[in-house]
């Protein structure tokens, strides 16, 4: 019978994981759909960005209050989580606080998770009223319907939690206090116990552990429904963003094989390919569906943190337009979802289901709105690109439908023309200076 809690721990910890590892497992699977795209370039200035950007978060802090606020309930759950070993190995081995036997080391590590803790409450009540009572602006776009908001709410409400029952773990485990050991904080909560049996606290305090262990465990999984995925992905996402200059776009490798042909005197452009040639042409110009993107796009998806510091700069935003560059990504998210489960109940075939990224999820007039400025790729803490979406989107649109805005239409006329996208010919070109 002792035995039982011990089984019952592994149970939970094997299902816990294991579920966990099923959704990574799909993840992968999900943002494979992408094109392939070669990132092996670069890697000691992708080492620095994803050092500096992920783990030092030096493009969070920029906007100070939430930045500040940030670092401490990143820091915070990084640290106490070392404590979760301790759970663990507890849990597996029916042994308590097996680390106490370090001694004074153990009782220094305690109150700085005690610490980190508190503050890490604290931060996350300021979030909620920023959130919530104060109602930033970019909390609140359209896009932002019930889930996004619920989900946010959930994620500080779990944090709370987690917090408090840790805190409360240690104000009423008698047998650490008498150890006399690092509780910088949680010894406040004590007096809300006075009275109590010894057996009343040790059924609170195991409460608290077991509640505190199992809520871990479930908002592991709850992360991969949830915009705080980026807790994993930010990592990843930042070493493999992008390191060429943002006004620098990407070209189609078969039309810069096209225009070098035309430009060289030696080549006939009426000469059939050679036998055996590799054609380069690709089967779609520009991307209509997720599964036309490229894995990098597809894994910013995933990764955003739906803050809407992208939104906030953006000007065609403030200046009324519908575009967002967080509903951007998104939509690029959403309709990924829908694609994998569209694949998971036909046993791993995607069946046509008639719908695709464009016009379903993203309209032609937020694509257009787009003044291409990487205000939204510069503001991202994260190193998302919505551009790159955007760019491909409208590639496709051009090349694949014909379907440009008139003005652009125009201005490609001119320029095919004339040579200059204004509608004057090269002798009337100057033609100002003379008025």
């Amino acid at each position: 019978m002792n035995f039982i809690p011990n089984i019952v721990f592994a149970t939970a910890l094997i299902l816990g994981v294991g579920y966990f590892a099923k959704n990574v497992k799909k993840l992968i699977r999900n943002i494979k759909l992408g094109r392939d795209k070669d990132v092996s370039d670069n890697k000691a200035q992708r080492w620095k960005n994803m050092t500096m950007i992920a783990l030092g978060q030096s493009k969070m802090v920029k906007r100070p209050i939430a930045g500040i606020l940030h670092v401490i309930v990143y820091v915070g759950f990084v640290v106490i989580n070392i404590e979760v070993l301790e759970i663990i190995i507890d849990g597996l081995f029916g042994t308590h606080r097996v680390f106490s036997s370090m001694g004074s080391l153990y009782g220094i590590l305690i109150g700085s998770f005690e610490i980190l803790a508190a503050l890490v409450f604290v931060s996350v009540i300021i979030f909620w009223i920023r959130r919530n009572v104060i109602k930033l602006k970019r909390f609140w776009n359209s896009e932002m319907t019930s889930w996004p908001k619920n989900d946010a709410n959930y994620i500080l409400y779990f944090e709370m939690v987690l917090m408090t029952l840790f805190l409360v773990m240690n104000a009423t485990d008698v047998h650490f206090q008498a150890m006399d050991s690092g509780n910088l904080i949680s010894q406040y909560l004590v007096p809300l116990f006075n009275g109590l049996s010894d057996s009343t606290l040790h059924i609170i305090e195991r409460s608290a552990w077991w509640l505190h262990i199992l809520g871990i465990l479930v908002f592991l999984n709850y992360l991969y429904f949830s915009k705080h995925l980026h807790i994993l992905l930010a990592f990843p996402n930042t070493y493999y963003g992008r390191v060429n200059p943002k006004g620098e776009f990407d070209n189609l490798e078969a039309v810069t094989n096209e225009v070098k042909m035309m430009m060289d005197p030696n080549v006939d452009p009426f000469a059939a390919p050679a036998e055996g040639a590799e054609n380069t042409m690709p089967e779609k110009f520009g991307a209509s569906d997720v599964k036309d993107l490229n894995w990098v796009q597809l894994l910013n998806a995933y990764t955003c943190t739906e803050c809407g510091r992208c939104t906030s700069e953006c000007p065609a935003n403030q200046t009324g337009k519908k575009l967002s560059p967080r509903k951007i990504m998104m939509d690029t998210r959403d309709r990924l979802e829908e694609v994998g489960k569209n694949i998971d109940a036909n046993k791993g075939e995607f069946i046509e289901d008639g719908k695709q990224l464009l016009d379903n999820y993203i309209t032609r007039e937020e694509l257009w709105a787009c003044t291409s400025c990487n205000a939204c790729v510069e503001a991202c803490p994260v190193s998302i690109d919505p551009l790159s979406i955007i760019m491909d989107m409208r590639r496709y649109l051009v090349m694949e439908q014909s379907a440009a805005p008139v003005e652009l239409n125009n201005m490609m006329t001119n320029i095919e023309n004339n040579g200059a996208p204004w509608p004057y010919n090269q002798m009337d070109r100057l033609n100002w200076k003379n008025e």
